[in-house]
Parts: structure tokens; sequence; C-alpha cells
């Protein structure tokens, strides 16, 4: 069976440039604004890492904790899912 794959630009993370993204990663779950992305990682502005999600159902995360830098930068290779979720 053949499958044919359309590629499209700006698809996925480039699609989200500029908006709140979560980002689900190996261990941690990380949210901010994205601002970059490359072959190898991803930079997010005003991070912050969620300890604790509690229901998806409501706006704002249960403990998310600001992290104490402007911007930073998560492995590409760590990204299990990710998405507008809040």
């Amino acid at each position: 069976m053949e499958v044919l794959v359309e590629q499209r630009d700006n698809e996925g993370l480039k699609a989200l440039l500029g908006k709140v993204v979560t980002i689900f990663a190996c261990r941690y779950i990380y949210t901010g604004k994205l601002v970059g992305v490359n072959d190898t990682c991803v930079k997010l502005e005003d991070p912050k890492i969620v300890y604790e999600t509690g229901s998806f159902n409501t706006k704002d995360w249960k403990d998310a904790q600001s992290l104490p830098h402007k911007y930073f930068y998560v492995s590409s290779g760590a990204i299990e899912s990710f998405g507008e979720m809040k």
C-alpha cells in the first residue's frame, strides 16, 4: 500500500509562533509564549513549569511556577506533544 505524505510550510510548532503554548516533555510540562523554533530546540518567553495541572477544563494550571529567566529553551528531542491549551 502506498501512502502519500503532504508536507506543508509553517505547520506544527512553527504555526504556533507568537502564541502561548504548552509543551509536554519527557518529565515536565512547560508553558510560555513560543518565540523561537529551530532543528534542536524551542524558545519560550516568560516560561513556567507546570507541577500540577488540575482539571484540563479550567483556564489556569493548579500549580505553574515562573522560571527565573525571561527565556527558556526546551530540547526538541524531549518534546512528546505540544499545543495551545490555556
